[in-house]
């Protein structure tokens, strides 16, 4: 055994999430490799989040690249049953809830090498978002659970999970944000767009609302109401693109489509903004320490704690615009209290509690 344990990360938000772990455990001496899947692999969505979370550059890249979800996880699969026959690492730690995520979870269980997975528990308890499959399978076949909020170590219980495997340790992607506060000013990037003061984020990739083509012209005609309200900015993800502008998208004077940003320049952006427009979990977290009102596009979220700690709510389309009125009439920054252990110092515990089941195995 070369090293210690391996860390498996393949799209953006796992980059986010891994960089407080990754640096914690270097601080403890603990050996450890990092294996980039490459589920995303262009330098708008990958490269730039390793050079702007200091992450170290990866040991091992799968080069994965896009596909089904079949053939992403299959892909995956069949490069870290290589990458670990003749070489098992003692615990191999996923994130999140992306098919990187499930492909390394199958693949050490197979091999009978243990795993910790790094923001377990989260449920929408929608079986069609292939992310909530990929959460349930890497729950049930990890050894360690590290949870982001308290009625994640419920649902995890009430699975069956033993409670000496689940710990509480609070949310890295929020280290992440804290660490990098300074970084970035909250007008940085409005005035780089030539955006007005008041102007809203929209971000869309869930298959839900950009697959389908009924579903993406009720998405444009949201944000084209959106629109009328306050001007937009979009950032767009590659694989949303197609059907939007199919479903009437086009880049106009109240709706700016850009491509894809880097970590620090997209924090910039949400921070001015008067109000978010998502379909992401992980904006959901952000706008909630950023104190931004966040509308998320979905019938359900993972993240309910996001709600009733927060500054998130659930819309559909046709609720976008009212939604959006309500916010812009209200408060700028709405405050209130913040999910507990949401501190920065989640990687830290996440860490320690590593290193204590490393000595004890060993």
């Amino acid at each position: 055994m070369s090293h210690q344990l391996d860390h498996v990360i393949g799209a953006r938000p796992n980059f986010i999430k891994a960089a407080p772990v990754i640096r914690a455990l270097r601080e403890r001496g603990v050996p450890q490799r990092v294996i980039h899947t490459g589920q995303h692999y262009d330098d708008r969505m990958s490269d730039v989040f390793f050079r702007e979370l200091d992450l170290p550059a990866p040991d091992l890249y799968l080069g994965v690249g896009s596909g089904t979800h079949a053939e992403q996880t299959a892909a995956t699969m069949t490069g870290l049953e290589r990458a670990w026959t003749p070489d098992s690492p003692a615990l191999v730690v996923v994130y999140g809830d992306v098919n990187s995520t499930l492909a390394a979870s199958l693949v050490a269980a197979k091999q009978s090498i243990p795993s910790a997975h790094v923001e377990a528990g989260l449920r929408s308890f929608d079986r069609s978002m292939p992310e909530e499959i990929n959460r349930i399978v890497s729950d049930l076949l990890a050894d360690l659970l590290f949870t982001t909020s308290p009625e994640a170590d419920d649902r995890l219980r009430a699975a069956g999970i033993p409670g000496a495997r689940i710990c509480f340790v609070g949310n890295p992607m929020i280290d992440t944000l804290l660490a990098h506060r300074s970084a970035f000013t909250s007008t940085e990037e409005r005035d780089r767009l030539g955006l007005p003061e008041d102007y809203g984020v929209v971000t869309l990739h869930r298959p839900s609302n950009v697959d389908d083509l009924g579903a993406a012209r009720a998405v444009v005609a949201a944000l084209d109401g959106l629109a009328e309200l306050v001007p937009l900015v979009l950032p767009l993800h590659p694989r949303g693109r197609p059907t939007l502008e199919e479903a009437g998208l086009r880049d106009r004077d109240r709706l700016r489509v850009v491509e894809p940003l880097g970590y620090l320049a997209f924090l910039s952006l949400v921070a001015g903004a008067r109000l978010v427009l998502t379909d992401s979990g992980g904006i959901q977290e952000e706008t909630t320490i950023l104190d931004v009102p966040c509308l998320t596009m979905r019938p359900n979220t993972e993240r309910p704690i996001t709600i009733t700690h927060g500054t998130n709510r659930l819309v559909s389309p046709a609720e976008v615009v009212s939604a959006a009125r309500e916010i812009l009439a209200g408060p700028r920054r709405p405050g209130g209290p913040r999910p507990p252990l949401w501190d920065g110092q989640a990687g830290e515990r996440i860490a320690d509690r590593i290193v204590t089941w490393l000595e004890a195995r060993a």
